[in-house]
């Protein structure tokens, strides 16, 4: 075992002797067993996270219980709804690296034979995957689960992007403070994570297509009793990785992250899972273009469409995802496909992904479209290239109506959220305007900051259909319409985003994949000649140093040893409509 290392051999005796001290071995036979690392991500501070304190200990006894020894250390956890619309942003997708850290750390310095991972909100998922992939033992994940959506007094159903997008209506002056306070009263009514397909909630779906967590993990609500049980199942299952020598890395492969994506587009998962995705197959060392995931969604149809998504005039939550079946039965509707998905992909159940789909059945064909009968025969993420976006763009196609589709309009740009927000509060933004905020990327921002309170305003005042928002920055799960994120190069790397000026005419083309900008190579040319990169933000911190060693988002936004930076715009090759 991995864990002779510290407790074998006369050297280690002083080892033991610690290792006696922490109380957690109970009897001689312990030091004959593995010595299991639990990831715990429990915070005060994170609705999704603040049950976990008492969830740990579940799945310590469980370990126990399968075999094993735990031991129990928590990261830190940023609550993006709670950060979102301020400074505190920027430290959002930053903590993404250092739950990374923290995790191979641990893992690695004290030479744990296994691990397991309970997550649940935004960062902490892709974090504890990204850590995992480094350290590469048996691995389970075992998430807090979702919370239940919530009711207003009148009984309908809201979440929290209701309670955002009430902000707006309420400064439109379209709903009166008792409304809005109806809303934010109700709309989060127990711990778990947000109630809707937003990004807690599609990584830890994922994390069931890649083979890494147990049938049930993304769907099951963290308030049921059926929580404990799974987590008691994991830790079983744990054990027989151990036992077999399956580590993380056998079971995270190409084809097991190509199911994932494929779950990702049929369920309308979150922008940034696209992110994370990426990030995860560089741990792992997968490769993993981004032009990959328009491959996936050309054979994979939108089957789900969960909150922020409308399905006609109503809106399923995780609860309803969970009642028809679980991300079981979305996958098995996507295995009657022939080539939809890798069904020999090894799981930690033991068995192949097909195997652990035989006998799952679809219970609510109105939440769940049977595969012969999608929302849309693509998925319903895409990536758009084009002469705004040479190396890669996202949005959530599956939450856009089908008239924003195709959108030309002016350049409205902004340097900055705010700028944009104050813009969209004093009605500066008009219909047909192309928003651009820029300067929100990776590097840039730093920590390419989501703008769930922005495009909430839009939503809300409404002109939420009647403009077209893009940025370098990122968009919130919750997010819903033409709201195109993640574009690359980024304009503090002198990408075209950055070279814009106001009114210029933004072409998009949804259904081609496509998002360019009407200027010729000469006018794009002779305004990166004049380009100069913007003064940084931070210059102290772990900030400053996360935009020394960020990358661009189209390779998910890890931290490499910084290269020399570019003093000038690069050149921009081809020509432009």
């Amino acid at each position: 075992m991995r864990s002779d290392t510290i407790k074998r051999g006369l050297q280690r005796a002083p080892h033991r002797s610690l290792l006696r001290a922490t109380g957690q071995i109970r009897d001689a036979a312990d030091w004959d067993k593995p010595f299991v690392a639990v990831c715990n991500s429990y915070v005060d501070i994170v609705p999704g996270h603040v049950h976990l304190q008492a969830f740990g200990k579940v799945v310590k006894d469980a370990v126990r219980a399968a075999g094993g020894v735990p031991f129990e250390f928590n990261t830190i956890g940023v609550d993006d709804g709670i950060v979102m619309g301020h400074d505190g942003m920027h430290y959002s997708l930053p903590s993404r690296e250092l739950i990374a850290d923290a995790v191979e750390t641990m893992v690695r310095a004290h030479c744990f034979d296994a691990l397991v991972c309970i997550p649940n909100c935004d960062k902490i998922v892709p974090g504890m995957l990204m850590g995992a992939a480094r350290a590469n033992v048996p691995t389970v994940f075992v998430s807090g689960g979702p919370m239940a959506a919530g009711r207003d007094a009148a009984g309908q159903k809201i979440d929290l992007i209701t309670v955002f997008e009430g902000v707006g209506a309420r400064a439109a002056g379209r709903i009166d403070d008792a409304r809005l306070s109806d809303l934010e009263r109700n709309a989060c009514p127990t711990c778990g994570s947000c109630s809707g397909m937003f990004t807690a909630n599609s990584m830890n779906c994922l994390c069931e297509a890649i083979g890494i967590a147990l049938p049930g993990n993304g769907s099951i609500l963290a308030t049921s009793p059926e929580r404990h049980d799974l987590a008691r199942q994991a830790a079983r299952r744990l054990m027989a990785l151990v036992r077999d020598g399956v580590r993380f890395r056998d079971i995270v492969t190409r084809e097991s992250i190509d199911n994932a994506v494929a779950l990702d587009v049929a369920m309308g998962g979150s922008t940034n899972t696209v992110l994370h995705v990426l990030a995860l197959a560089r741990e792992a060392e997968v490769d993993y273009p981004l032009a990959r995931f328009n491959e996936v969604a050309e054979r994979t149809p939108h089957l789900a469409k969960v909150s922020p998504a409308w399905d006609g005039d109503r809106q399923w939550h995780m609860q309803d995802v969970g009642e028809a079946g679980g991300i079981p039965a979305i996958l098995a509707e996507l295995a009657k496909l022939p080539g939809a998905l890798h069904l020999d992909a090894p799981t930690v159940m033991g068995t192949s992904l097909g195997a652990t789909l035989q006998g799952v059945t679809n219970a609510n064909p109105a939440c769940i479209r049977p595969a012969n009968d999608p929302h849309s025969p693509r998925g319903a993420l895409a990536v758009l290239h084009g002469s705004l976006a040479p190396l890669g763009a996202v949005i959530k196609v599956g939450a856009v109506d089908q008239h924003e589709m195709r959108f030309r309009g002016p350049a409205r740009v902004f340097d900055g959220e705010e700028a944009a927000t104050e813009a969209a509060l004093s009605g500066g933004i008009v219909p047909g305007d192309v928003v651009i905020v820029r300067n929100e990327g990776p590097r840039g921002g730093p920590g390419m900051r989501e703008m769930l309170s922005l495009t909430s305003l839009l939503k809300g005042a409404p002109l939420g259909d009647k403009v077209a928002l893009v940025t370098d920055g990122r968009f919130s799960g919750g997010t819903r319409g033409l709201c195109i994120g993640h574009v690359s190069p980024e304009a503090a790397e002198g990408g075209p985003i950055g070279l814009l000026r106001d009114g210029d005419m933004i072409d998009i083309d949804l259904a081609e994949r496509r998002m360019d900008v009407e200027l010729d190579a000469e006018t794009l040319e002779a305004r990166a000649a004049d380009w100069a990169p913007p003064a940084p933000r931070f210059t102290r911190g772990w900030l400053a140093r996360y935009a020394a060693m960020v990358t661009s988002a189209h390779t998910g936004a890890v931290l490499e040893v910084p290269n020399a930076r570019p003093t000038a715009a690069p050149a921009l090759a081809g020509t432009v409509a």
